[in-house]
């Protein structure tokens, strides 16, 4: 099994947008439901297998800044798209994620609004829900894809558009912490 090394994973995003719900979905295989908003700057990190190579993913869950509602808070990404850039420079690997598509009623921005914002810059599109469990290991299959040089960085394959019907998970091993995790895709 190849070693990769270790890659620094920023969750950047407006207050109460789920970014510390899908780390916790990912790290532990649950939802949260004790919702406290992040204070400067979480760390974690996980080592995971993918097509028989080892990441660890160091994953900086960070403090949203601003706290808007709905399609405000999409809005503001093409501000922390433009952020990112400029400090870390265009070779960065950025991932659009529109996140709680358990809440279809209340949805603002359709699937094909976030692929077109993320081909927009460059970025990679995937939607998730922490709460329902959905998408949360391939968004980071996705990722190390992208790592890898695997990953078209230019718009969402069409099977990643697709409506999905979301269950919840049944989950709750907080055991997988730091042990490496088998294949996700």
């Amino acid at each position: 099994m190849e070693n990769l090394g270790n890659y620094k994973l920023v969750f950047l995003g407006d207050q109460a947008v789920g970014k510390t719900s899908i780390i916790t979905c990912f790290m532990y295989g649950n939802f949260d439901t004790n919702y406290q908003a992040t204070i400067g700057v979480d760390f974690l990190s996980k080592t995971m297998r993918y097509e028989d190579r080892t990441f660890r993913l160091q994953l900086w869950d960070t403090a949203g800044q601003e706290r808007f509602q709905n399609k405000q808070t999409f809005l503001n990404t093409s501000k922390w798209i433009q952020e990112v850039r400029a400090e870390r420079g265009s070779h960065v690997i950025v991932v659009l994620v529109g996140n709680k598509t358990d809440l279809i009623h209340k949805r603002q921005v359709s699937i094909e609004e976030g692929d077109n914002k993320a081909s927009e810059f460059g970025a990679l599109f995937m939607e998730t829900s922490a709460k329902a469990g959905f998408n949360i290991k391939p968004l980071f299959c996705k990722i190390t894809s992208a790592l890898q040089g695997n990953e078209a960085v230019s718009g969402t394959k069409q099977e990643d558009l697709v409506d999905v019907n979301l269950k919840a998970s049944t989950k709750s091993s907080r055991a997988e912490h730091d042990q490496v995790e088998s294949s996700c895709c």
